[in-house]
């Protein structure tokens, strides 16, 4: 292969990185207009309220407990041939509950999407952190939210009408990971500890944890764990939010949400200009909107306010991801830096999987789903009030130094 190309990765190199992080966009958002129907269609097995979601979340319990794995694979192994094997797997499996009937085949269908989806969301992560330096390595990052929330928009509304010939038709959608695949395949290599220098070999991959900033991690996994379960509950649940206020038609439900959720680009387009703001400050800002967009969805009594409330939400969080990826990724060398995303990849993987779970919980204790909106808006509150705490006292560095060591 040219070498000349270890040293220059260009835009189709970064495009051909994001694509796959629509990858567990698609997961969850093309599926969430058909949760009614395919709720209808299971609603004679016992707590299938609770199962058929599984379906739209079960990858990401995968991904949660997988990703770790992934990144020490990635490590070990390199990054590039395990990427090609699992979107190669992802468009097989994710195709495969057209033709399956039960419950349970479904969900365990779902489950070897989700370990391919941990294989492809870390690397594709790593690979970007392997092939950009300082700047662009932020802004490649950073795009990730904007794809992945761009998709969505694109997924809420294909779902919802390929939901009208039958809850089965978007399964054709995960196909397209082979497409994905085609691109890997032609402008990307294995990444090498040495390619931005001259001298650029494919160096041995690491299998050491000495020196991983466990510290530093930890504080981010625990924050990325609570930010994940605000960031996706309106991707999951503005479904169900729009059916309580009479909306029925998957294909409206789509549409609908699909312009909610035009807040997260809008949001991280925001972030790509106040990026270098201090991050308390940053949090602050984030948790705001978040506990604004919370508080108007749980008061709203018609699709309007609601909305409102949606998109403000989805401003937030479309703050929130960039902010928190860029954070843990600034900090991790090479040898260790396929792990650090792994782990990072898996506490965001959580929040996703915990966000049905804490909103089913609390709607049956806490006065529905108006009174569940209501709790998050509170929890979101309590995350501002923190970073605000910090902020007063001076803390909060900036995600952007000098510093050696912070752009890895």
């Amino acid at each position: 292969m040219n070498a000349n190309r270890h040293h220059n990765p260009g835009f189709m190199t970064g495009i051909a990185l994001l694509l796959p992080i629509t990858l567990s966009t698609m997961a969850i958002v093309l599926l969430a207009p058909i949760l009614p129907r395919i709720l209808v269609e299971f609603s004679a097995i016992p707590n299938h309220d609770y199962w058929v979601p599984m379906i739209l979340t079960i990858p990401a319990l995968c991904v949660a407990l997988l990703s770790p794995v992934a990144g020490m694979l990635g490590d070990w192994f390199g990054r590039r041939r395990l990427l090609i094997g699992a979107l190669a797997a992802y468009g097989l499996v994710g195709v495969a509950p057209v033709f399956l009937v039960g419950l349970a085949q479904i969900i365990a269908s779902r489950v070897l999407v989700g370990m391919t989806e941990a294989l492809i969301m870390v690397l594709s992560t790593t690979m970007i952190g392997d092939y950009f330096e300082g700047a662009a390595r932020d802004k490649w990052l950073a795009a990730q939210t904007a794809f992945a929330s761009m998709s969505a928009l694109v997924f809420f509304n294909l779902g919802g009408q390929l939901g009208r010939v039958s809850w089965r038709a978007p399964f054709w959608v995960y196909g397209s990971a082979l497409l994905m695949l085609a691109l890997v395949l032609m402008f990307t290599w294995e990444p090498a500890e040495t390619d931005t220098t001259d001298e650029a070999t494919e160096a041995p991959h690491h299998g050491s944890w000495a020196g991983f900033a466990w510290g530093r991690m930890i504080g981010i996994l625990a924050i990325t764990i609570y930010g994940s379960v605000l960031f996706y509950t309106v991707q999951i649940q503005a479904g169900r939010g729009l059916a309580a206020l009479g909306v029925l038609d998957p294909g409206r439900i789509g549409l609908l949400t699909s312009i909610a959720s035009i807040g997260v680009p809008l949001g991280t387009f925001v972030y790509s200009r106040v990026g270098r703001t201090k991050l308390a400050r940053l949090l602050l800002g984030e948790f705001a909107l978040l506990t604004i967009g919370f508080l108007l969805m749980s008061r709203a009594d018609t699709t309007t306010p609601f909305l409102i409330g949606c998109f403000i939400n989805q401003l937030g969080a479309g703050l929130l991801l960039p902010t928190l990826l860029v954070w843990a990724m600034n900090g991790l060398p090479f040898e260790t830096r396929a792990r650090g995303a792994g782990l990072w990849t898996g506490a965001f993987s959580v929040g996703q999987f915990l966000c049905p779970v804490v909103i089913t919980f609390a709607s049956d204790h806490i006065g529905g789903l108006s009174g569940a909106f209501g709790v998050l808006s509170g929890a979101a509150g309590l995350g501002a009030a923190v970073a605000l705490f910090v902020m007063l006292r001076g803390g909060g560095a900036s995600l952007h130094t000098d510093k050696v060591g912070l752009h890895g």
